[in-house]
């Protein structure tokens, strides 16, 4: 009997040849193959190395979850952001409101329509916070009692152009109406040597005054600056008598007169030509307002002011005086301490010893005689500016009248230049007054007194 044919399945075990069918996982043996399963509790891929991982119920809801909070979140995020902005800048809307109230901007706006003024501008904080860079320090371009002086680019009649930005002292509510009122006066004031003011910002704790921007500096820098200047008597003459018509017309302005209170060189602003401007009276008092405080510079501050408080235009010729000391001399007037005699007595003095030829300048000294007939006739209108009492004293349009006079005696050949080699006064000389170790110790006889 044959014998049946006999077969043997011949299993390779998958199991024990890792390399060749990996399995980082459970791996079981089945005849012809084999099953790679991850642990109990995960799940993925065990033929992967790193593949299995903790089992969910379903591995798609934490993203979800996770996404749909981040939204939430976010967008949570950007609406409390959203919200808090819009309160911030309601409330920086109704601080420049109330500012702008307090100012007497609305009443400003009112009268100006009534007038039907539409060349002076009111400048929204904006445009001035924008236009100085937030009050960047490289825009000041001078500094006084009243704050900084900012040169920047504002439209004006509807191009732009260069002004200054002044700030002024802060109103109070009971002064609001006359502050108003004086901003509507000075607005109109039209003069070839007063400086133009173009518009107003009331949206500052202290109100902000926007002035036409003059080129040449002041009468200070042009006097006390470096490098030093040669100065004729003949330009003196011109802008000292360019600026006594502009106060004149002040002290004279029909509707109603306007004194300036700060009669001093650094407000006598020059342009081109170096025609004088006067300036920084936007700051002052319409006339017959009584002060509670000191005004003004102390070196060019009328005497009688410190006991009366009432400002006059006896006072703005006082001050006037002092500033033609300062032009024949190229001096400043000393105000350090109340012991000390300042130059508008030393001057006095001078005259009355005959020895008003130390005191002078050297540069106009030096024009020769006839230069020297002026000078003294200028010295004598000097005095009688700076008379006590003041009832005494000229009124601006009677100096304006005799300067104009004395200025057509002397030629004015040329603008003021520069002197090589000749430093000029110190800073520390241009803020006391005084010459310093430096300047004393090249100084000829007759120089300023110490």
């Amino acid at each position: 009997m044959p014998c049946q044919p006999c077969f043997t399945i011949l299993d390779i075990d998958e199991c024990k040849d890792n390399s060749t069918y990996p399995c980082y996982g459970i791996c079981n043996n089945k005849i012809g193959t084999y099953d790679c399963v991850c642990p109990e509790g995960t799940q993925g891929n065990a033929s992967l190395i790193d593949n299995c991982i903790k089992e969910t119920s379903s591995p798609l809801v934490p993203f979800r979850v996770r996404l749909a909070i981040g939204i939430s979140a976010g967008v949570l995020v950007a609406v409390i952001g959203f919200l808090a902005i819009k309160v911030l800048l309601h409330k920086r809307r109704m601080k420049r409101q109330a500012l702008f109230q307090h100012n007497g901007g609305q009443l400003l706006k009112h009268m100006l329509r009534v007038e039907g003024n539409a060349s002076f501008t009111i400048y929204s904080r904006g445009d001035i916070v924008i236009a100085s860079r937030n009050f960047d320090k490289t825009k000041i371009v001078g500094e006084g009692a009243h704050g900084a002086v900012y040169k920047v680019t504002l439209n004006v009649g509807g191009r732009a152009a260069a002004v200054a930005v002044k700030r002024c002292k802060a109103i109070d509510e009971s002064r609001k109406k006359e502050f108003v009122q004086e901003l509507v006066i000075l607005c109109h004031l039209s003069h070839p040597n007063i400086v133009q003011l173009v518009g107003c910002c009331l949206e500052f704790e202290a109100p902000m005054l926007v002035y036409e921007f003059m080129q040449n500096g002041n009468l200070n820098q042009l006097l006390h600056g470096r490098p030093r200047r040669r100065v004729s008597l003949a330009t003196r003459l011109r802008i000292a008598a360019e600026s006594a018509e502009a106060l004149a017309h002040l002290h004279t302005y029909p509707v109603h007169p306007v004194l300036h209170g700060d009669v001093k060189p650094e407000n006598i602003l020059l342009t081109d030509g170096w025609i004088a401007k006067v300036s920084d009276f936007g700051c002052s008092t319409i006339k017959d307002n009584v002060q509670v405080v000191p005004k003004g510079t102390l070196a060019y501050l009328d005497p009688e002011f410190l006991h009366t408080f009432q400002l006059t235009d006896k006072g703005d010729v006082y001050s006037f005086g002092v500033l033609l000391v300062e032009l024949l001399t190229r001096k400043k007037p000393r105000s350090t301490s109340k012991e000390e005699k300042n130059m508008a007595w030393i001057f006095q003095e001078s005259m009355r010893q005959g020895t008003l030829h130390e005191l002078l300048d050297k540069d106009i000294v030096l024009e020769g005689e006839s230069s020297m007939v002026v000078i003294k006739q200028v010295a004598e209108l000097v005095s009688r500016c700076l008379a006590v009492p003041s009832a005494t004293r000229p009124s601006m349009e009677q100096v304006a009248q005799q300067l104009r006079q004395l200025k057509d005696q002397v030629v004015e050949v040329e603008c003021p230049q520069e002197v090589e080699g000749d430093l000029g006064p110190t800073e520390m000389e241009m803020t006391i007054g005084y010459p310093t170790a430096q300047t004393l110790s090249t100084e000829a006889p007759g120089g300023p007194p110490t």
